[in-house]
């Protein structure tokens, strides 16, 4: 950089007027910046502050306290009647390998586990961004009782501030824990103490938790084949070796899960509504699960995460709830039955592993935040919850049956909607034998449509052609413009395969 008697000659800097940052808190950024990328090197001089204001067009008092802000970092020194110099404590940064520079260059070295990993991390992990016909996995926005939660919320922060500024328990909130038994043992036909349920940020950080406690890279885990791709995918990070067990009318495999992986560590299962298929566990098969984990001595992770939302006559229990012997591992969110901003899962641990998750959570989990837990707790204990789930039972199965009808009128040839009594979607086979579910899905986007091929969860390749079908996200006249809307795109794919 070019040298003058009165200093560096230093760029104009981009200073916006518009910009939400003070023009000091601007200055002194771009000044940092010369100096750690190594523009203005060690020991050279600065401008003196009345010309760096002229320079850059601003007050010479902004120049003065851009230095001090800066000497105060350690990056600049001043020296009485010679001026202001960059500290000579700043290296010079070393020449960049243009592999390192280039694309395709040499990629940062990575941990064994987080780069095997990492391969097998596909299709990546997304979720919808809005409502629309056919996204899976999002709750109805358009009804969640916001005034109400507003108010709970406002209350929450009108606390003592020794209860809403400290670190939450890592734990989780007794009194949302407390809630979370009172509701189980209520709705889902679970009996569990306050102690045994652990509160994360989410299912997904429940699964990255207990895969981290109970796994060693290379333990063979059963995951469902059609499976949940982020569950999939916080097991790889574990190092588990997933074995693909097939799914049929009755849920999970078991006899093909023994004949791949008869010593399994672990199986992963959704009995209430499979994730992707929508088919609910036989009790027969819930039994054959629960036989095999106590032989292997393996675990379950019990993944039930819309199980509140059935509409039939009959209600799917969890696999939990008839464990005898302490090998399942329930989890469930909050994200599916409020929303999914509040990042609040739980899982219900058996009594013998209640000590190893109080043991890590101690060490190693910061816990979600308190006031998400605080607001949610109340909302069950006053008795909101329950009366949301019930109320949403009735949206979605209307919406449900709005996708049904319309499906049955309007696709009839074209695409096989299956019925389904749970869950917040449904799954559509392909009845043209050349149809890949893949392309259809990808003329779907094309026309605004959300409808992920079932190909997307696989481990494996099944030879079902079939695509997703969400009810929840939409009201029924968004739902019926859809299926009308999917019609022409399943006619054009039919014509060109």
């Amino acid at each position: 950089m070019a040298k003058y008697v009165g200093g560096a000659l230093i760029p104009t800097l981009s200073i916006d007027r518009g910009d939400r940052a003070t023009i000091t808190v601007q200055l002194v950024s771009a000044l940092r910046e010369l100096i750690l990328s190594g523009q203005l090197r060690a020991g050279e001089r600065l401008p003196a502050s009345r010309t760096l204001a002229r320079d850059q067009g601003v007050s010479r008092t902004t120049a003065i306290n851009a230095y001090e802000q800066l000497t105060a970092e350690g990056l600049l020194r001043s020296q009485v009647g010679s001026g202001t110099f960059v500290s000579d404590a700043i290296p010079t940064p070393a020449p960049k390998d243009e592999a390192e520079t280039e694309p395709g260059g040499t990629m940062p070295r990575l941990a064994h586990l987080s780069a095997e990993a990492s391969d097998q991390y596909f299709p990546r992990l997304s979720h919808p961004d809005t409502p629309r016909a056919f996204v899976t996995g999002m709750p109805a926005f358009d009804v969640f009782p916001m005034a109400l939660w507003s108010r709970l919320a406002s209350r929450y922060w009108r606390s003592p501030r020794s209860l809403v500024m400290s670190y939450p328990d890592p734990c989780g909130l007794l009194e949302l824990r407390q809630a979370v038994c009172q509701h189980l043992r209520a709705n889902r036909g679970v009996k569990c103490a306050p102690e045994e349920v652990f509160i994360f940020n989410g299912a997904q950080d429940a699964f990255n938790r207990i895969g981290g406690m109970l796994l060693d890279p290379g333990d063979p885990v059963w995951f469902e084949n059609p499976g949940a791709i982020g569950a999939r995918n916080s097991l790889i990070s574990c190092g588990a070796q997933l074995v693909p067990v097939p799914v049929d009318d009755q849920g999970m495999d078991v006899r093909a899960g023994l004949d791949a992986a008869p010593g399994f560590r672990l199986a992963f299962v959704t009995p209430a509504h499979q994730h992707p298929l929508g088919t609910t566990m036989t009790t027969d098969r819930r039994f054959e699960l629960l036989r095999a984990a106590e032989n292997a001595r393996a675990w379950i992770i019990e993944d039930d995460y819309v199980g509140e939302f059935h509409y039939g006559a009959h209600t799917p229990l969890p696999l939990k709830s008839i464990d005898t012997s302490g090998r399942v591992i329930y989890v469930g969110t909050f994200s599916k039955a409020l929303f999914p901003a509040l990042r609040l899962g739980y899982a219900v641990a058996p009594p013998k592993l209640v000590p190893f998750f109080q043991r890590i959570a101690g060490a190693t989990m910061q816990g979600a935040p308190a006031s998400m837990q605080s607001i949610v707790a109340d909302f069950i204990n006053e008795g909101h919850f329950a009366a949301h789930i019930r109320r949403m039972r009735d949206i979605y199965a209307e919406r449900r049956d709005a996708l049904l009808s319309e499906a049955d009128r309007t696709l009839n040839g074209l695409l096989k909607v299956r019925p389904t009594d749970t869950g917040f979607h449904t799954i559509g086979d392909l009845t043209h034998p050349g149809l890949s579910d893949v392309t259809v899905s990808q003329a779907a986007r094309q026309a605004g449509i959300s409808a992920a091929p079932l190909s997307r969860f696989t481990i494996q390749p099944v030879p079902r052609q079939a695509i997703t079908l969400g009810f929840s996200a939409v009201p029924p006249a968004q739902i019926v413009k859809g299926v009308q809307a999917l019609a022409p795109v399943l006619r054009e794919a039919m014509k060109a395969a």
